[in-house]
């Protein structure tokens, strides 16, 4: 019965999760560069033989590292997204999911209630897994970004610095604004990178200034976790922020109308049920009308691989 399979797939489906998840904590890839054994891998890491060989075994079973005889060794995907420092590392984003495992099992209790459930949260994680994710976002976002005639601009709860580093390289003097704690992260990232050119303001846009004198204001998976007062409030201040024929760039995941698809897209709406008080995934409706409120005009839109970019200009 086919519809029985579909049903045990999801039952099962947590346990590819939680073998990626483990291995990524315990730096199981790390030990993986050349073909290895069980127990070499065992000793390396303090763990006990039995239950490392089979973690192992199960990694090979998902295709993230291999077996020969009774050595093991990365895949190519592996060597480049799940060891630390490699050239696609997804370490610090994988880490921030194991984060939202904890606070998704409170799900029962949320759809009760409607509260949050964030249990666990390790912020560094978080800020460099939004820096994971964004690197390989960056060239498609700005092919779609008209910085002609733009000499500064703000990144608002811009993070880890991703895009603020893409602007500066462009000759934008760029402001990135966002909360202390993420700025200590950010000031990191964009001195690792050797960028020139990125201010900083630390605040919370919901209560801070963000200041004025821009020709452009790029909002990037930031309107997600806000509810829509909150997210009409911030597009009033950032009209009120940008220069004569200044322009706004909201960068979010892509929803449909129906709000049931893509995937990805509503599984994230159940991450911000789980994380925030009133956030979720606009539509490019909603976030076009909010931009038509505040007084844009010329709003388009662009589709990417998983987000969309909405921009309004004065």
């Amino acid at each position: 019965m086919e519809e029985l399979s579909i049903i045990k797939d999801y039952m099962g489906a947590y346990r590819k999760s939680r073998i990626l998840f483990t291995a990524n904590n315990l730096k199981v890839f790390d030990q993986l560069a050349y073909l290895t054994s069980a127990k070499d891998v065992a000793q390396r890491l303090g763990a006990d033989l039995r239950a490392t060989t089979i973690l192992l075994d199960a990694l090979v079973s998902i295709d993230l590292i291999t077996k020969e005889g009774s050595l093991y060794v990365n895949t190519s995907i592996a060597s480049q997204c799940l060891v630390t420092g490699g050239p696609l590392t997804q370490t610090d984003i994988i880490s921030h999911n194991d984060s939202l495992w904890k606070n998704w099992s409170g799900l029962d209790d949320v759809v009760r209630t409607g509260k949050s459930n964030r249990v666990a949260h390790d912020h560094r994680a978080f800020i460099m897994g939004m820096h994971n994710l964004a690197s390989l976002k960056v060239k498609e976002l700005f092919d779609v970004i008209d910085l002609y005639g733009v000499k500064s601009a703000i990144d608002i709860g811009g993070g880890p610095g991703t895009y603020a580093i893409e602007m500066a390289r462009r000759g934008i003097s760029v402001t990135l604004f966002d909360r202390q704690e993420t700025i200590d992260i950010a000031s990191e990232v964009i001195t690792g990178a050797g960028v020139e050119g990125i201010k900083f303001l630390p605040g919370d846009f919901t209560t801070h200034s963000i200041g004025s004198g821009y020709d452009l204001a790029l909002i990037s998976q930031v309107v997600h976790s806000g509810s829509i007062q909150e997210n009409v409030e911030l597009i009033k201040a950032v009209k009120d922020a940008l220069n004569p024929n200044g322009k706004v760039v909201i960068h979010e995941f892509y929803i449909e109308d129906s709000m049931t698809q893509p995937f990805n897209s509503a599984m994230f709406s159940i991450n911000m049920l789980v994380a925030t008080e009133a956030g979720r995934c606009y539509t490019v409706g909603e976030m076009a009308g909010w931009l038509k409120e505040a007084g844009f005009q010329h709003i388009t839109h662009n589709l990417l691989t998983e987000t969309v970019v909405v921009i309004g200009r004065l």
